[in-house]
């Protein structure tokens, strides 16, 4: 049973893989026996997070510096990543950005900034990585969502359109791709503690005490909370599963 679970001689891409939700999942990835790419903007960053993963995993590990929003920056990611390694078989669209503001509030080279790194990014780099999978016979691609794809929040109009755009377009890649074994699906991440939600807490104070009244497990989930959920996706073990949208929440969307 063990290989089904298995990435090794697997090559994998996180964006934004350099902290946070990425970093937990680059991590699982790398236990798992998966060749892991870091791609994402602060490079002194990545750098670190490389160096630490060679010590600790028996795996190659790679950092591109990389801004996904851009197509042709994107492009050139995918040409290093198989001109080092030969080939892709995960992509994680992880990348993404928020500002917690009221939508009154929001300038439209705000909207325009969100929008880009967190939808239209994840659109790109699944485009570019395309071909390589089909030539490869398969493919996973997993995208993050977020607890904001299923529920509004006042001070998150943008972010939360961005994240329900991730599901339609897991959906649509995953009914487009299915005939080239592309399995396509998405993670929707409950409240984890991260760099994007201190600054959330920061931003709205009531925040802390909703999620926990609301979580069953009654506390903030953790970045390495989704490797196990990511390592599933990505391996034989989810070959017959696509266009799934999985909350990893502690129970935050089921409990009313």
């Amino acid at each position: 049973m063990n290989h089904l679970f298995s990435l090794k001689g697997k090559v994998a891409i996180i964006t934004g893989g350099n902290g946070g939700i990425g970093r937990g999942i680059a991590r699982g990835f790398a236990s798992a026996g998966s060749t892991v790419v870091i791609a994402a903007r602060n490079e002194a960053k990545t750098a670190d997070v490389v160096s630490e993963m060679e010590k600790e995993f028996d795996v190659q590990v790679l950092g591109i510096q990389a801004n996904i929003a851009k197509e042709d920056e994107v492009r050139l990611m995918v040409k290093q990543v198989l001109s080092a390694f030969g080939r892709i078989d995960i992509l994680v669209n992880n990348a993404g950005i928020n500002k917690a503001k009221l939508p009154q509030t929001y300038e439209t080279a705000e909207w325009d900034e969100i929008m880009d790194t967190n939808l239209r990014g994840a659109f790109l780099c699944s485009r570019e990585v395309y071909p390589a999978m089909k030539a490869g016979g398969s493919g996973k691609i997993i995208n993050i969502g977020s607890m904001l794809s299923l529920f509004g929040l006042a001070q998150a109009a943008v972010y939360g359109a961005s994240k329900g755009g991730i599901v339609q377009l897991t959906r649509s890649l995953a009914v487009a791709w299915a005939k080239d074994h592309i399995q396509v699906n998405a993670i929707l991440p409950g409240y984890i503690n991260t760099d994007l939600t201190r600054r959330l807490k920061n931003n709205v104070p009531t925040i802390n005490e909703r999620v926990l009244s609301r979580t069953p497990a009654a506390r903030w989930g953790e970045p390495d909370d989704l490797a196990g959920a990511a390592i599933f996706l990505a391996s034989p073990a989810s070959d017959f599963l696509t266009g799934v949208a999985l909350p990893v929440d502690g129970g935050f969307s089921i409990m009313i």
